[in-house]
Order: C-alpha cells, then sequence, then structure tokens
C-alpha cells in the first residue's frame, strides 16, 4: 500500500490534532477559509460572535449607539485599533468603541480564586483554518492560520521532506511570494509569527521583509547542538502542536511572553517572540517552583546569544504572579541581582505592556537606603546590585513570614562572598527558630557592621545564643529561592546553585548551549579562525653580581621585563596593524572593529604610544585608537615619570567610550581589563591577545567577538601569548554543559583551622573575648568599643611581625585568606553549626585587615641587570580549534590547605638560562646572525643618513646593501647566508624581521 506523503496530509493531521484530541475546552475550532475577510483580514463572524458571548450587556450598549450598522462599525473600529496599536496591545488590552471597553481576549488570572475571570478565560476560542486565501491581488493561500477570537496570531507554512521541500522551501516562499504590505501580513497588525515548519525542524520570524526577511529556529535542541530530537512514533516537530500551540500554552505567550520593543537610538521596533528554550526554561522553573515551594536554587546555564535579558523579564514577571495550589501567593518579593541598566528599562517596559501597571518594578540605582525603603515597602519586583544589602537598615526589614526570589545576573563566584553573605542575613525568615530569634539576627547584623557599643560582660550562653542567631541564616533557607542565570559557571556558582545530577555532582537544572548557540546562529564561534604566535628571545646579564632570586618571582619579573621590551611592543604592534588593515578594515561593510586584550594597565598605555607612533610613521589616516583601563598608570620610559589615566589620553569621558568607539572614528580599543567581560559591540571582529587567558576569563574574554550584526560573517583571533590546546580546554569546560570533578570537602576548613592553630599566634581566650565584645546584642545606640577589639587583636598582630621566617608569614596570610573565603562559601551550601569555628571567622577576618600588607616577596625589578639578545615572533599555528561533544568538568575544587609552595631560590645567571632553554628552545646560530647583520649595516653612514625617512623609503637603501653585507658575512656564518642567498621564502622573513629593526637601530644613531 502507498504512503500518502503529501503536504496537505500533514497539514490534516495537525488540524486533527489540534481540534479533536483533548479536553473539549481546549480543543481548537475548525475554521472555514471562505469566513475569512480579505481587506480587513480576519474572521468578522468569529470576532462578533466572541463578544456578543462574553459581554452581552456591552454589545447591547454598542448596539444602541452604532445602531443597525452595529457589526459594522465595530470592526471599523476594531481594524483602526489594530492598524494603530498593534495586535499584540489589543488583545492585552482591548479596544474602546463609542465610550464603551470591550476584551478581545481574556487571559487566565493568577489566582484561580477569581471564578469570573477563570469563566471567562475558557470562553476565548481559538480556531485553525487551513488554505487561507489571503491577498486581495491574487488567489495565493497559506496553508494553516491560527486565529484567537477571530483574530489571526499565528501563520504556518508546512513543507514535507518526503516530497523534497524542506522548511527552507518554505522560508523561501514567505521571501518571494508573500507580499509584507497584505493586511494579514503586516507586521505587528496582524499575525504576530510566522513558522515554517517540516517534519523535522520549525523556524520563526515576526517580520516579514521579503528577501531581507530573517528566520531563526524555533527547535528544541539535539546532541546538545541545533535541530531536534526523534519522536517514538511521531514527527520531531509535533512540540509544536501538542505543547507549544496547545490552549494554556498559547495563550500564556501571548500574555506573559510575546513584546513588541522599540530601540532607543533608531525608533525601529521589533516584535519578541520566545526562542523554544527561553519558554522552556521559564516554564520548567516555575513548574519547579509551584512543585516544590520556595527554598530552592537553581542554576540556568544559558550561553551568550540566549538573550538572557529577556528570559529573566519573562521568568521575573511569572514569578510575580505565580500562586501556589492553595491560591497563595509564592514570593511576597522578587529580587533582580543585576548590573545592568538596560535590564532595569526593560523590566520595567515589559511589566507595563503586559499589564499596563506601573509602578510593579522598583528600580533601586542610588543607594542602600533606598532598598531598605523597597523592602520594607514589600515592592513586589525589585532591581538592584549586590553591593548595596551590606549597608539595609536591616531593623526597617521584616522577613518573618515572608518569601523572596533572588534572580542573579550572571552568577559567578562574588555570590560566595561578604555581600552574598548579608544579602542572606538581610532576607532569611528565621522567625521559626526561637522566641527573639528575629531581634538577635537584627542585632548580630547590626554588629558586624560596627553599629553598636560593647556593655556589661554577657554569660557564655547569652553570647551562644547570638552566635546562633547569625548562623541561623548558613545553609539554604526556606523562604529564599535563588536562579542564578550565567554562561560560565564557576566550581563555586555550581557548588551553591547547582542540583545533584545522577553522579551526585551538581549541574545546571537548565541548559542552552554554546554549542548550540554557534549552530543555531547566535553567535559565531569565535575558535574558527585562530592564529598563534610564539615568541623566542633569549636574555643575557648585563651585571657583573650574580644575585640569589625566588625562580618564580625572577620569572615574573624577566616575563614582565621581556613583555615590556620596546622591541617586543614594536614588533607586535606592525602585526598587529598591518594585519588589522589588510585583513579586517574591510569587513562588515568597512565597519568591523577589533580589541586588543594587554597583560596589565602599563601594557595599554605603552602598547598605545606604539600604535599612534607607527600608524604616524607609516601615514595612515583611517586608525583611530582607544585605550581603556581604570585609574592612574605611572610610567617613567623616557626617565620622567608620567601620569596617565584613560580620560586623558582618550580627551573624551569615560562614560562616553563605548559610544565613541562604536562610531566611524575609531576602529582599535586597546584594553587592560576592563571591557573583557560584559562589552557587548556586535562590530567588534577580531581580538589580539597579549595576555595570559586561562579557563572562564579566557572563554569571557573571547567571547567579546561573538556577537552577529548584518554583514559580519566571521570573526578571528591573534594570539601572542595562549597555545592552541590551552584555549581549547578553556573552552571545552563551558561548550556542551558543566560540572565539576570533585565537590567541597566540608572538613577542609578544619584542615586549615589546624593548619593556623599550628603558628600559635592566638589563644583561646583571645578570641573568646575578641567574640563577646563583636557578637554583643545591642542595648543602646552607639558604635563597637573599636579599642577592645583592637586590644585583642593587636598582640596577635604583633606575634606575627615577630616571626623571623619570611616564608611563614606568607604561610600564614596565605591559610588565613582561604580559611575566610572557604568558611564563606561553606555557609551558602551548609550550615556548621559549630558556634566555637564562626567565631573564629569573625575573629579571623578582623585579624587579617590589620596584618601587614607587605608580608609577601615582591616581584623584582630585573630592567637594569638584564638585556634583550635575541628575539623572534613567529607563527605557531592556523587554523580552526575543534571542540569534543561532551560535558566540561572543573578541576578546580576549593580544597588544600592554602600553604603555597616555598620558592626556591637559584642564581639570576641560571634563572636567565632556564628561561632561555624553556623559551628559546627553536634558536640556532642562524638567529645570532641577525643581530650580527644590524651592527654590520650600523657602520653604513648612507643608511644611518636614510633611516630617517618613512620605512618605504629606507627599504631601498636596504635592497641595495643587504646582499653585500650577508656576502661579507659568509665565511663565518656559511649555513644562513646560502640559506639566504638561495631561498627565497626564507629571505622574505629574514627581510620582513630584519628590515624594521635594522631601520629602528639606524634611527636612533
Amino acid at each position: 500500500m502507498a504512503i500518502d506523503t503529501k503536504e496537505r496530509t500533514f497539514e490534516e493531521e495537525i488540524e486533527y490534532c489540534l481540534s479533536s484530541i483533548g479536553k473539549k475546552s481546549e480543543k481548537y475550532a475548525k475554521g472555514n477559509p471562505i469566513d475569512f475577510d480579505r481587506k480587513m483580514a480576519m474572521d468578522k463572524k468569529a470576532v462578533i460572535a466572541f463578544v456578543k458571548d462574553t459581554q452581552p450587556d456591552k454589545w447591547n450598549v454598542l448596539c444602541k449607539r452604532h445602531g443597525t450598522d452595529v457589526e459594522e462599525g465595530f470592526i471599523k473600529r476594531l481594524n483602526d485599533e489594530l492598524n494603530n496599536r498593534g495586535m499584540i496591545d489589543v488583545l492585552r488590552h482591548g479596544i474602546t468603541d463609542l465610550g464603551v471597553e470591550v476584551r478581545l481576549a481574556f487571559f487566565k488570572p493568577g489566582s484561580g480564586m477569581n471564578k469570573s475571570a477563570t469563566a471567562l478565560y475558557e470562553k476565548n476560542v481559538l480556531q485553525i483554518t487551513r488554505q487561507v486565501k489571503y491577498s486581495e491581488a491574487n488567489e495565493n493561500s497559506i496553508d494553516s492560520v491560527i486565529f484567537l477570537n477571530g483574530l489571526p496570531i499565528i501563520i504556518i507554512e508546512l513543507k514535507n521532506p518526503l516530497t523534497g521541500q524542506t522548511y527552507r522551501d518554505a522560508i523561501a516562499q514567505y521571501q518571494n511570494d508573500r507580499n509584507p504590505r497584505e493586511a494579514l501580513l503586516t507586521f505587528k497588525k496582524r499575525a504576530l509569527v510566522h513558522f515554517a515548519v517540516d517534519t523535522e525542524e520549525v523556524w520563526m520570524t515576526t517580520k516579514l521583509q521579503r528577501l531581507d526577511t530573517v528566520f531563526i529556529p524555533f527547535n528544541r535542541g539535539f546532541n546538545n547542538g541545533a535541530g531536534n530530537p526523534a519522536v517514538r512514533g511521531d514527527y520531531r516537530t509535533s512540540y509544536l502542536w501538542k505543547k507549544i500551540l496547545q490552549k494554556d500554552s498559547l495563550l500564556d505567550i501571548l500574555h506573559r511572553f510575546v513584546q513588541l520593543k522599540k530601540d532607543e537610538n533608531t525608533g525601529k521596533e521589533k516584535l519578541i517572540f520566545p526562542r523554544y528554550h527561553q519558554l522552556d526554561a521559564v516554564r520548567y522553573l516555575i513548574s519547579q517552583v509551584y512543585e516544590n515551594g520556595c527554598g530552592g536554587n537553581y542554576l540556568i546555564q544559558h550561553s551568550a546569544g540566549s538573550g538572557k535579558s529577556n528570559s529573566i523579564a519573562w521568568l521575573a514577571h511569572h514569578l510575580e504572579n505565580l500562586h501556589d495550589a492553595n491560591d497563595e501567593v509564592v514570593f511576597h518579593s522578587i529580587i533582580v541581582i543585576t548590573d545592568r541598566k538596560v535590564l532595569d528599562k526593560q523590566l520595567q517596559r515589559d511589566i507595563f505592556n503586559m499589564e499596563h501597571k506601573a509602578g510593579v518594578v522598583m528600580r533601586v540605582d542610588k543607594n542602600a537606603r533606598q532598598l531598605t525603603t523597597a523592602l520594607e515597602k514589600g515592592e513586589r519586583i525589585i532591581i538592584c546590585t549586590l553591593q548595596k544589602f551590606p549597608f539595609v537598615d536591616v531593623q526597617k526589614v521584616a522577613t518573618a513570614g515572608k518569601r523572596f526570589a533572588i534572580i542573579v545576573d550572571e552568577a559567578h563566584s562574588s555570590q560566595s562572598g561578604k555581600a552574598s553573605e548579608q544579602l542572606k542575613e538581610v532576607l532569611a525568615d528565621i522567625s521559626e527558630q526561637g522566641e527573639g530569634a528575629v531581634e538577635k539576627k537584627l542585632h548580630a547584623f547590626a554588629m558586624e557592621e560596627s553599629k553598636i557599643e560593647a556593655e556589661e560582660q554577657d554569660t557564655d550562653e547569652e553570647l551562644a545564643d547570638e552566635i546562633k542567631a547569625e548562623m541561623a541564616a548558613h545553609g539554604q533557607q526556606k523562604n529564599l529561592s535563588f536562579f542564578a542565570f550565567t554562561a560560565t559557571p564557576k566550581q563555586k556558582t555550581l557548588e551553591i546553585f547547582g542540583r545533584k545530577g545522577a553522579n551526585g555532582k551538581p549541574e545546571p537544572c537548565h541548559v542552552y548551549s554554546m554549542k548550540q548557540a554557534i549552530e543555531e546562529g547566535f553567535i559565531f564561534d569565535v575558535l574558527e579562525n585562530y592564529t598563534t604566535y610564539k615568541t623566542y628571545f633569549q636574555l643575557g646579564k648585563k651585571i657583573s653580581d650574580d644575585p640569589l632570586y625566588g625562580k618564580g618571582q625572577a620569572n615574573k619579573a624577566l616575563g614582565k621585563y621581556m613583555s615590556l621590551h620596546p622591541h617586543n611592543l614594536a614588533q607586535k604592534t606592525e602585526i598587529i596593524i598591518e594585519h588589522f588593515r589588510s585583513q579586517v578594515k574591510n569587513r562588515i561593510g568597512g565597519r568591523a572593529k577589533a580589541m586588543l586584550v594587554t597583560g596589565s594597565r602599563l601594557h595599554a598605555v605603552r602598547y598605545y604610544f606604539e600604535f599612534l607612533k607607527y600608524i604616524k610613521k607609516m601615514g595612515y589616516t583611517d586608525l583611530g585608537v582607544l585605550v581603556a583601563f581604570s585609574g592612574t598608570v605611572k610610567d617613567n620610559v623616557t626617565g620622567e615619570i608620567k601620569e596617565y589615566t584613560e580620560e586623558n589620553i582618550n580627551n573624551i569621558p569615560e562614560s562616553q567610550l563605548p559610544e565613541k568607539f562604536e562610531s566611524a572614528e575609531y576602529q582599535l580599543l586597546l584594553v587592560a581589563e576592563k571591557y573583557q567581560t560584559g562589552f557587548d559591540q556586535p562590530l567588534l571582529h577580531t581580538m589580539y591577545v597579549d595576555k595570559k587567558l586561562s579557563g572562564v576569563k579566557a572563554v569571557q574574554t573571547l567571547s567579546r567577538i561573538n556577537r552577529t550584526c548584518p554583514g559580519k560573517i566571521d570573526t578571528f583571533v591573534l594570539d601572542f601569548v595562549n597555545t592552541r590546546e590551552e584555549i581549547e580546554k578553556a573552552f571545552q569546560d563551558y561548550y556542551v554543559s558543566t560540572t565539576v570533578a570533585e565537590t567541597t570537602d566540608p572538613n577542609v576548613i578544619y584542615d586549615i583551622k589546624n593548619v593556623l592553630d599550628s603558628f600559635m599566634l592566638y589563644t583561646d581566650k583571645e578570641i573568646d573575648a575578641f567574640a563577646r565584645v563583636f557578637f554583643k546584642e545591642r542595648k543602646k545606640q552607639g558604635n563597637i568599643d573599636l579599642g577592645k577589639l583592637n586590644s585583642f587583636v593587636d598582640p596577635v598582630v604583633d606575634r606575627y611581625k615577630a616571626l623571623d621566617d619570611k616564608q611563614d608569614k606568607l604561610d600564614f596570610k596565605s591559610s588565613l585568606t582561604k580559611f575566610i573565603r572557604l568558611y564563606a562559601f561553606l555557609t551558602h551550601i551548609i550550615s556548621l553549626g559549630d558556634e566555637n569555628l564562626h567565631k573564629f571567622y569573625a575573629f579571623a577576618k578582623c585579624l587579617l585587615r590589620k596584618l601587614p600588607k607587605d608580608g609577601g616577596e615582591h616581584v623584582p625589578n630585573l630592567d637594569s641587570d638584564v638585556s634583550l639578545q635575541y628575539y623572534r615572533v613567529q607563527k605557531a599555528y592556523e587554523g580552526s580549534i575543534k571542540l569534543d561533544d561532551e560535558e566540561g568538568v572543573l578541576n578546580n575544587k576549593t580544597s588544600g590547605t592554602g600553604l603555597p609552595l616555598e620558592d626556591e631560590k637559584d642564581k639570576l645567571s641560571e634563572i636567565i638560562k632556564t628561561l632561555n632553554e624553556r623559551l628559546g628552545t627553536n634558536f640556532t646560530e642562524m638567529d645570532k646572525v641577525l643581530e650580527q647583520l644590524v651592527q654590520d649595516m650600523s657602520s653604513n653612514q648612507e643608511m644611518i643618513l636614510r633611516s630617517k625617512n618613512t620605512l618605504d623609503l629606507f627599504k631601498i637603501i636596504y635592497d641595495e646593501n643587504i646582499m653585500d653585507v650577508v656576502l661579507g658575512r659568509m665565511t663565518k656564518n656559511q649555513e644562513f647566508c646560502e640559506k639566504y642567498l638561495e631561498d627565497e621564502e626564507f629571505r622574505k622573513e629574514v627581510d620582513k624581521i630584519l628590515l624594521p629593526l635594522v631601520h629602528e637601530r639606524l634611527s636612533k644613531i
């Protein structure tokens, strides 16, 4: 028997599923294409029937005011409102006709207590109509149109691969045969989304623009990438009609997801329909909270390009309206932790568009007093930064019986720090932990901020009560739910917010992978075009002495000397600028930009002046350079100490740099830390890297160039420092999803404490005395007696200073730092219930602040002790770095005692020798010839004279003399000279290095 593979069969199956399966109230009506009015682009009969059924009293009033032409008059008014305001606004807020407010749809109320609103919601009519002839100019038809109460909201073009056509043919049909000027297809005024569907994939767009129409995937994802998984006994795309288009789902999308947004700069409007993973993530999180209630932690690992801002806005709105099975509100306030102003504005606008409610979103952008007021009033959605929580007046914030949802935008390790610790202390509800516990929590928190005065000595029992009150906020809190979004979770982030997987290791609860984002075209694969360079050099000792240095510190010093050497900067500057001009400048329609990531603020400053010097020397007029770094940089490269700031170098205000860089005036941005994360500039095409990168830092930094924009088809990375293997390892951890190799063992905190105890710098008596003051309950207005606190800490500081061995000082201070960080981290995931350990934690924080800052060994300055003898930078790798489709495993577990390894001492000559062997292994005798050739030409007076000209003019005299110079070296360097004379490629490479070197050296004579 032949299989019917016709497209019409596919249509019929979808129609049957929507109209015949499920509860009666959930079934679609079958529409008749004859009832579609092409001019008004709606099913007028269905519209009128809905209004009469749901609002009969209002329809009667309209009949009186319109008279006999009530239907025609009402439809005309509806048509005008749709054309003026758009479909989504009309569906959400209705229209007013002759003073009568009429709703065109009813959405599900947040609480089931509102029976009348629920009854009206049930009366919404979803309708599917096949083969709709929509055009007034021809008889073209659309496969399927979905209507809500007679108004068209979704258009579907279907293709069946078994007939030789796919969703791509449907997209071509939209682009070539669908006129966006037709009423049904007009942007925002009628159909909200257009689907191109086959049995394998679903794609969508919200705006038809003929050949400029951009479709994006609406797929579930398959094997951590693009596409859809196979479905037993069904189509891969059956989720579209069996889940997404079901009544409750579709009306929820129309009510709380679809957004019309306007670009503040261009004024252009954009209609946002949620992508599948956004919809799936928000609904998954809501279902988990509904099922499990408040108190859970959720880690959402969504790649760059996932539309995280929209996901957060939709989640906040859903959580704000969420009620449990008893119709009780789940959360009293939703707190969004972010530093992004764009998200503030977006949330406010989105909530208003959905509910027409102003004031639902409270933006805390001034001070902690503003946050205190927002919490005191119980504002529904609060947006603020994490750093304001340590300064909240907790006495004004009542948390008893209150539940909070905390959404963390870009969760990272700061979530284990002091500000996050105090966020929990502010919001945790400890009212069930005994009479007076809330008051004790308030006093303990206030004392942490040094705001109480010491009174008479407390009993040990009272002191224990105070400590217990503060420790009550440790571990997970029943009244706090955290929703943490990040593309690159660190070990601590996973342990704090992740859920236990089948193997017992923490993992994200929802993933939209980097792999899927790349395959779906939302970001570029920054590893696709990756070039690494390797620098070979040899150093020599200039001084007669041979002093001893710590190997680690000396190597850092030698590395700094090498990286800041003028010759190194000059060579790399030439490579960068020439590469940009020849390979990058004309990309993206001539608008392409590049970023140089430098190793320090001093590097950024010196690179900036080296760039200007080279640009001037070459006479280039088409390159604008900006530099970004924080604070003030002092440099004495010319023998005179000069101070530089970002603003006085660029001559523009710091706040204007992103805007200026976007203009056509600037092409290159040199950065030191700043703009390596969170900087979103789609025109960034290329990144030059002269800084060691690893782990999450490498991913975050290189991801600055992964944004898409019209005309951008690829990216490029040129890396002077990191190897292909190092970058591959960093990205592999975050390519699919991320977990940890080993979770933190809480007992490590006791191991570190034992190490600290072994130094015998403090006594239990001193710690107990400190605690009695520090944790004392406030009974009068005033401050802690800081003199008393210091009296307990100062003797310990004196004993520390008296340590003879510098390594002991380093070991103690390092272990103390690790203890404080680890204890703060552990309090987020468990409650140890150890009062003595908590007392020591308070003591340790105070002690660390008072220990001398110069306890460690400084990196020596070896600039005058060494010299650069040989130098070469050459390409090491060029190509694509491919990643495996496997879960990333972080191995940087929080363990160990914190003791640093002692820096073994060695003579400077031996350190230089080892460094040269490690970094100069490819040097041969031929490399030494380069320096000899420079010396030979340094005695040529004509070349010295001509070196004052530009490099292009100097090349003439160089070409005239180089052969004679090489021949003059033939007897001493025969192998090199013969290769130079006979091998053209080798000769070009030598000239490329030698020409600018000679030009620069001679120009200074």
